[in-house]
Formats: C-alpha cells, sequence, structure tokens
C-alpha cells in the first residue's frame, strides 16, 4: 500500500529543510566566491548570484555550469534545489546577505540591483 499524505507531506517537508541548508552554505559559498575569489570564475558566480536574488532582471545562461569548476558548478545545483523548494530566498540565508548581493552586482558590473 502506498504512503498516507501525511507521510508524503512530512516527506516533502524533510526535503525541503535539507535542500534549503544545504542550498544556503552552497550561497555563501558562491557570494564569498564572487566577493573575493581568485579561481578566474568570480564573475560566472555573480551572474548566478544576480538571477537568484532577481531573475526579472538578472538572467543566467544554464550552459554556464558547464563552464565553472565542478565545486562551484555542485554549489549552483545546490541552490537550484533549494529555490525549487521555495523555503526562502537564498541571499535571507546568509549574514548580511542582501546587502553583500547588492555588493555583488555592483561591483561585477551587473546593472542595477533592483527588488
Amino acid at each position: 500500500m502506498g504512503a498516507s499524505t501525511v507521510e508524503i507531506l512530512a516527506s516533502h517537508a524533510g526535503r525541503a529543510q535539507q535542500a534549503t541548508d544545504v542550498g544556503g552554505q552552497a550561497f555563501a559559498r558562491l557570494l564569498k566566491h564572487a566577493e573575493s575569489g581568485d579561481s578566474g570564475q568570480q564573475r560566472r558566480a555573480a551572474l548566478f548570484i544576480a538571477a537568484t536574488y532577481n531573475g526579472r532582471v538578472h538572467s543566467f545562461d544554464l550552459f554556464e555550469l558547464r563552464a565553472v569548476d565542478v565545486d562551484i558548478s555542485d554549489a549552483m545545483l545546490s541552490c537550484l534545489d533549494a529555490l525549487r523548494w521555495g523555503r526562502s530566498d537564498l541571499y535571507r540565508l546568509v549574514p548580511h546577505g542582501e546587502q553583500r548581493v547588492r555588493g555583488v552586482i555592483r561591483q561585477w558590473g551587473l546593472g542595477a540591483a533592483r527588488d
């Protein structure tokens, strides 16, 4: 017999919380990398961060996932999983997140950091 609705909802809640926790940690790593990394891939990380902040203003080409190191693309995928579950905006999961994201957008000349 299949799982009950309550069991399914509980399972989804657990998955959502885990994705949010992992995604928040991954977002913090990407944010730090965009602020001060030295791999030469900081701009791609900044573009991704900007798109997660406001995708209507800042777009991100998913093929960029192929152009970054595995650790960076893994972090991006963890962020996407967290966004899929929709528990929180990623920038709210890191200390001073909105201020830091806006700073990255300015630092990399990605245009206005509109809401």
